[in-house]
């Protein structure tokens, strides 16, 4: 099976691409923070601004994990850029949360022990952002160097995080409408795609083995 190979970004112009990427992630909660201050996020600005953050973090995590499809069966190579996804969507998972505890909850520690008995969904986004926390202290060169196999294995964890996000954000709406089945689409292309790669590898393999003989 042959992929069409896409040239990529010259390695001196990297490093300012992965900037850009930062500072154009950042943008959409910026522009929701302007709208929220501004009166532009609708009669619940608090709901509303809560909810744009999480999107935009399960977009980013659905971004990091479109990285390695790409390049296998497209050709294109962004690998450079998923550890830039995979730090935006921490941004956004942390700003979300911050915002529940804040601006939602008031601080109040009972009333965030009753929301979350009453509404499960919230267990699922904490549960994502703690294992968040160990990808994001461990997406170093250092840490690849020093876990070496285990580093693998850690970040096996960004498909369970998927998973609780998509859930925690379609569990969240109540009503599966269009948007919320689009993301669960892409999830589970997502997710099934890596049960399927190794055999796909291992196709592909057979296949240049065959060609050189």
């Amino acid at each position: 099976m042959s992929t069409l190979s896409l040239p990529s970004l010259p390695a001196r112009y990297r490093p300012a691409s992965i900037w850009a990427l930062y500072i154009v992630g950042l943008l959409p909660g910026l522009y929701a923070f302007y709208l929220g201050i501004f009166g532009g996020l609708g009669a619940d600005p608090v709901r509303a601004f809560e909810h744009l953050l999480g999107l935009w973090a399960l977009r980013f995590l659905c971004l990091g994990l479109a990285v390695t499809p790409l390049r296998d069966l497209f050709g294109i190579n962004l690998i450079a850029y998923r550890r830039a996804l995979g730090l935006l969507a921490f941004y956004y998972v942390l700003a979300h949360f911050a915002v529940y505890l804040t601006l939602d909850r008031g601080m109040v520690m009972s009333s965030i022990i009753g929301d979350v008995a009453k509404r499960p969904y919230i267990m699922l986004g904490m549960a994502g952002l703690l294992m968040l926390i160990p990808l994001v202290l461990t997406s170093n060169r250092w840490s690849i160097r020093r876990l070496g196999q285990t580093w693998n294995k850690l970040h096996k964890l960004a498909y369970p995080i998927l998973l609780v996000a998509v859930l925690h954000y379609a569990l969240s709406l109540k009503v599966v409408t269009a948007e919320p089945a689009f993301y669960i689409g892409v999830v589970t292309l997502l997710l099934g795609y890596r049960l399927l790669r190794p055999k796909l590898m291992e196709h592909r393999r057979r296949g240049r083995t065959t060609a050189r003989a």
